[in-house]
């Protein structure tokens, strides 16, 4: 994980910031809420789905994330931290597992959708439901056992705190090793979209090409779609931060550390996905009907 966020405090923070901090966030938790309260209720029909079950896993990452958003949301009201720094590590790194999450999940999300497309538009389903509920566990053991302990524990390991501060790690940042590692990882997740960017054009206009004018009335483009709308939940939410992050660590000065917590902040909007496909139940049956009439 490329571990910090901000090394300011929130006394140093301008009120106008810290006003605008605490809007993204409750913004992002009451749109958070409501999508994962209407996906909750769809996605149980077919658990032998791997692009479900998929999905099923990334409401999970939201919720953890989601759970953490009041903290934040009351730290930067009250301008004091006053549950402890452990507790601390643990909401300020959240943000951090719930992007790189949520990010490998819409990989394997595009991924199995791609495969599905080139194997002769068959889809990739588990044969029992206890495959899946299997896979998911193996996945959500790795992730508790390992990836969030080892990340809280070296999260911020070289911050110091005074009681009342709080996301105040960006000193790691002037260690080169840290550095290196923040690089490579922004590197990587930028390539890695970029490479699903590329596949879900080119998937996208051969469907265009085979149904020529007539491609909004097949069910094949509108499966597009719904990917197409993952790669830009990934580029409006992740890319921006990827990108900057790559500078920021870089050239490591404390004046871009308002504005690295701004962009770590968009990256909560990645939980909107919910509303998206949970509302294209509504807009795509409307879209048709209006274009058919």
């Amino acid at each position: 994980m490329n571990g910090s966020e901000s090394n300011w405090t929130n006394a140093r923070l301008p009120d106008e910031y810290r006003i605008s901090l605490v809007v993204l966030y409750l913004f992002v938790f009451i749109g958070g809420i409501i999508g994962v309260i209407m996906m909750s209720s769809t996605l149980m029909s077919n658990m032998l789905s791997v692009t479900r079950v998929s999905v099923i896993n990334l409401l999970v990452v939201h919720v953890m994330f989601l759970l953490t958003v009041p903290f934040r949301v009351y730290y930067y009201v009250s301008s004091h931290w006053e549950l402890g720094f452990i507790f601390c590590k643990l909401v300020s790194s959240m943000l951090l597992v719930h992007m790189y999450l949520s990010f490998i999940f819409y990989a394997i999300i595009l991924c199995t959708r791609y495969l599905a497309y080139f194997q002769w538009r068959h889809r990739l389903e588990f044969y029992r439901d206890l495959h899946a509920v299997i896979a998911s566990v193996t996945i959500w053991v790795i992730i508790v056992a390992i990836v969030i302990p080892s990340t809280v524990i070296t999260y911020g390991s070289g911050a110091t705190t005074n009681g009342s501060q709080c996301f105040a790690f960006g000193i790691a940042l002037n260690h080169t090793n840290v550095k290196v590692l923040n690089i490579i990882i922004c590197v990587v997740v930028l390539l890695i979209w970029l490479m699903l960017a590329s596949c879900q054009c080119y998937i996208l206009w051969c469907v265009c090409r085979k149904h020529g004018k007539v491609s909004l009335a097949h069910q094949e483009f509108w499966a597009q779609i719904k990917s197409l709308c993952f790669v830009l939940i990934m580029l409006i939410c992740y890319v921006p931060y990827q990108a900057f992050r790559i500078y920021y660590a870089y050239i490591y000065w404390q004046g871009l550390e308002k504005v690295n917590e701004v962009f770590l902040a968009v990256t909560a909007f990645s939980c909107f996905d919910m509303l998206v496909f949970a509302g294209s139940s509504v807009w795509r049956p409307s879209y048709k009907m209006c274009c058919n009439s």
